[in-house]
């Protein structure tokens, strides 16, 4: 799978880091991406959960090109950005 920036997937997280979570995109067995932990909403908001494995995200992409995983974010804003930019090609 190819991935682009700003592209809006749904993921679940496989494993978790004191540096982020690994992910894997819904629907594509063995294909995966990272989340970096400033780009999960617990980060940010103490009343969200921090990610655990079997954790359901809807993510956007933010840097395609990234090695060894795509480079994803869990935040809402970034999301809208996103979406925004997509808006805007």
């Amino acid at each position: 799978m190819t991935f682009r920036d700003h592209q809006e997937l749904d993921v679940t997280v496989v494993a978790v880091a004191p540096v982020g979570s690994k992910v894997e995109v819904d629907g594509r067995a063995g294909v995966y991406g990272f989340i970096d932990q400033v780009k999960h909403p617990s980060w940010w908001d103490a009343d969200v959960a921090q990610p655990s494995a079997g954790d359901k995200l809807h993510v956007c992409v933010l840097d395609a090109t990234r090695e060894p995983y795509p480079r994803f974010s869990a935040l809402q804003d970034d999301i809208d950005i996103a979406r925004q930019l997509r808006s805007e090609a």
